[in-house]
């Protein structure tokens, strides 16, 4: 295991991002439909998204940079963002969910792809990659862990840390409420939020409480620890230093550990998002390692 850690002071939104056609479509897969958009041409380069009960679209247009190295792919899980909405959310599991991401890579048409999966997006990328781990020419996991057998530190006022209790304590009643409340946490997975960024976020997403409701009851049986070392494609394990939810030593660092030849990378001035908080680099560095790939 290779451990690095990066601290560099960078103005947010500095790195320049390539002009490019972005395509949207609609995947039918078994009992539901998945959103996608894609950037850029080449091999997939897949990227998931975190929440659940939130979309892919806090994630641009930062990964698009990457549309020069291959096609940016970026979907909405099922029964999140624009995908259905499955009558039974106790349908959704992982099982679903990496099927209907083995549905993409296939319908894309291409053999091998490079997988980005954040925060729960790891969850669900660790679980593809441990099933299909030939599909992958790279796995790249940002501020996730392979299992939560810690206590998270996250920090903040009296109002934030009450809807953070609200949040993780009891389903959500609607997809009104999930907004609300995860707005009002946000600032806390951020190590020097940005209210105007904050407020652009909320307006792209589309919130989904139920999915965020299912995401919970899934977590109780989340565990790949034991399995990191079925995973044989090339790995990159990163993780802000000050994130509070998937701190690097449980995440990060322990994800590097259990995956032959797999490295972990700390950005020392960010938080949950070091792909918004360390752009310019974060993107350098994920550029390099792909580039090795």
């Amino acid at each position: 295991m290779n451990i690095r850690t990066i601290a560099v002071t960078i103005a947010a939104g500095c790195a320049s991002i390539i002009p490019s056609i972005v395509g949207a479509e609609v995947l039918k897969v078994d009992g539901g439909e998945i959103f996608y958009e894609t950037v850029g041409e080449g091999m997939p380069i897949m990227v998931m998204h975190g929440g659940l009960g939130l979309d892919h679209t806090y994630l641009r247009p930062y990964f698009d940079q990457l549309s020069d190295l291959g096609q940016v792919v970026y979907y909405d899980h099922r029964g999140n963002g624009k995908s259905s909405r499955p009558e039974d959310f106790s349908t959704v599991d992982f099982t679903m969910l990496v099927n209907d991401a083995e549905a993409l890579r296939e319908h894309l048409g291409q053999d091998k792809m490079i997988l980005i999966g954040h925060s729960y997006g790891g969850f669900v990328a660790l679980k593809y990659a441990i099933e299909h781990s030939d599909n992958l020419a790279g796995l790249a996991l940002v501020d996730t862990t392979p299992v939560l057998d810690y206590q998270p530190s996250l920090s903040g006022n009296e109002d934030q840390m009450a809807a953070l209790g609200a949040l993780f304590s009891a389903p959500v009643a609607d997809d009104e409420e999930m907004r609300k409340l995860w707005n009002t946490v946000i600032p806390m997975y951020f190590h020097n939020p940005d209210p105007d960024l904050l407020d652009k976020l909320n307006a792209e997403t589309t919130y989904s409480g139920a999915a965020w409701n299912r995401a919970a009851v899934m977590l109780g049986s989340y565990n790949t620890l034991d399995d990191l070392g079925k995973i044989t494609a090339p790995t990159l394990a990163i993780a802000g230093r000050f994130d509070g939810i998937t701190p690097p030593e449980p995440g990060a660092e322990r994800i590097a550990a259990g995956i032959p030849g797999a490295e972990a990378v700390s950005f020392e001035n960010s938080g949950h998002y070091p792909f918004i908080e360390e752009e310019d680099a974060f993107f350098a560095t994920l550029r390099d390692w792909i580039g090795g790939l």
